[in-house]
Order: C-alpha cells, then sequence, then structure tokens
C-alpha cells in the first residue's frame, strides 16, 4: 500500500480576467498550500476502485481520483490498476480544491508504482485533463496561477519565505458553493478586472511581500456574497467582535485570514456559531512554503 497526502490550497488573491471562448475564465492568482489535509492510500491489484471515510462523495466514475486515475492510464496503458481509499478532512465545497489535491495524489502515486517515473510536466498534463486547478497540486508551492489555472509559476525565493508558516484561520459555513454556480455569478456581474491592473497588483505585492496578500482580492467574493448573505452578514459580525477581517477563497464558501499567533481562535469559533449554528468548519493552519 502506498500514500500521499493532499494539502488543501488557498486562493490567497484570485482576479478573474475575463471569460474565453472555450468556457472558462482567465484569471491571475496567488496559491499556496496549507497544512489542512486529506490522505489518498494506493492498493495495486484489481480494477479501477475508490472507498471514502465520507459516505456523502461519491466513488463511482464521477470522483476525480477515477478521472486522474484513468486518464494516467490512457498516458501510461501498462501502469498497474488497483484500489484506493480516501481519507477526507478538506471539507467539500469550500473552493480549497480539495477534489483536485485527491485527483493529483493520485497522479503521483501511480507515477511512484512505475519502473521509469515520469517528469513533473508529464504529471501537469495528465493533470490538466482533470480540472483546471488539479496541475498546481502535482508539486504545490507558493506560486502564481495564470490562464484558466494550468499555467504555474513559482514566486521568488523571498516571497515564499514572506508566507511560509504564517498562521491562518480557514472557516466554512454548513454550506457550499459550487465553482460553476460561482463563475455564472461573476458572469452576470460582468465584475471582470483588466488584466493589466492584475498583474499590476500581483507585483506590487510581489514588491512587498510581507504584505497581506489577501488584499488583492476576489473577484468571485462579491457576486458570491451578494447571493449567500450568510456569509458577509457573519464575517462582518466577526470582524466587530474580533478585529479579525475575512476573505473568500477560490469560489468559496470557505474564506480565511491571517492571523497573529496570540489572537484567540474561539473568540472567532463563537461569533460564527452565533450566526452560522454549531455546523461551522474552522481550521487553525499554516501556511506551507
Amino acid at each position: 500500500m502506498l500514500s500521499e497526502i493532499a494539502h488543501a490550497k488557498l486562493n490567497l488573491s484570485l482576479l478573474v480576467t475575463g471569460r474565453r471562448g472555450d468556457g472558462f475564465h482567465e484569471l491571475v492568482s496567488l496559491v499556496t498550500l496549507v497544512d489542512c489535509a486529506d490522505r489518498v492510500e494506493f492498493t495495486p491489484g484489481g480494477p479501477w476502485k475508490l472507498t471514502a471515510d465520507d459516505s456523502a462523495l461519491p466513488t463511482d466514475g464521477t470522483n476525480l481520483i477515477i478521472k486522474a486515475a484513468v486518464a494516467f492510464q490512457h498516458r501510461v496503458p501498462a501502469v498497474t490498476t488497483g484500489a484506493f481509499k480516501l481519507q477526507k478532512k478538506i471539507p467539500s465545497g469550500a473552493g480549497m480544491g480539495g477534489g483536485s489535491a485527491d485527483a493529483a495524489a493520485a497522479i503521483r502515486l501511480l507515477n511512484r508504482t512505475l519502473d521509469k517515473p515520469l517528469s513533473v510536466e508529464a504529471l501537469r498534463e495528465i493533470a490538466a485533463e482533470v480540472g483546471s486547478d488539479c496541475p498546481y497540486f502535482i508539486s504545490g508551492g507558493v506560486a502564481m496561477m495564470r490562464g484558466r489555472g494550468e499555467k504555474i509559476e513559482a514566486v521568488s525565493a523571498e516571497a515564499a519565505r514572506a508566507l511560509a508558516g504564517r498562521r491562518v484561520v480557514i472557516v466554512k459555513p454548513p454550506l457550499g458553493v459550487p465553482t460553476p454556480e460561482a463563475y455564472g455569478l461573476l458572469a452576470q456581474s460582468n465584475s471582470y478586472i483588466q488584466n493589466a491592473k492584475a498583474e499590476e497588483r500581483l507585483q506590487q505585492w510581489l514588491r512587498h511581500p510581507q504584505a497581506d496578500p489577501s488584499e488583492m482580492g476576489n473577484s468571485l467574493q462579491d457576486p458570491v456574497f451578494a447571493k449567500y448573505l450568510a456569509l458577509p452578514v457573519a464575517l462582518e459580525e466577526v470582524a466587530a467582535a474580533t478585529g479579525v477581517v475575512f476573505r473568500m477563497t477560490g469560489s468559496g464558501s470557505a474564506c480565511f485570514a491571517l492571523c497573529s499567533d496570540d489572537k484567540d481562535v474561539s473568540l472567532i469559533t463563537a461569533a460564527l456559531r452565533r450566526c452560522w449554528g454549531p455546523g461551522v468548519w474552522v481550521s487553525d493552519s499554516r501556511i506551507l512554503g
């Protein structure tokens, strides 16, 4: 049995510059992994199979792990097939890339079974067939993501060091936001940002990486918050009670805030439970460099 850790992703900023002819969106985003993670195991032998400790997850061919395995087999027909087991910690419908992270972990696992493993670039090509942000999860790191998510460029060592180890509190209400819906709401509002302005914000942060990168913004936040009012109402209460400002990551519904080490997370949790009830999910995490 082989295993891989599938870390969650945070879009520390997500600036969407327009919609492409193929239906995807062009974006400029600063992304990083955090220590909140799933675990994917692979046991060689038999046909492709998936089991999960979360009964709400599909385990058939619609799951990205199985899609990743099939895509890998198309590239390497002789790959050993077998059974995957998923231990889920990253919440679904959060905008943290949990499914994509799991798919990338499956690709890395299958690559480990080969006598001559594929290159990172080849693994990213396979991952791109599974989902827009899957290629990022092949190697992770603090990176700039462009195109529809498949163009990945590592930030400078200085910028990566500025973020590595920083405390980040991630929260999610007991509701999810489907990614297609979030982008559909953005398209309806037509509130895209010009590519030059998006790049300018990113480059300005890269020159001063000690600044809070979430201040660059998330183009999806306003359209999503306008429909899901439970998000802004609760986060405004948290800000009033604790002084901590949360911003949405990815397509939501999870939101995050960089916090000092002395911040009492229990106060944040209590404020959120008053609004969202006991089903609120809170993760006191660290950014991985």
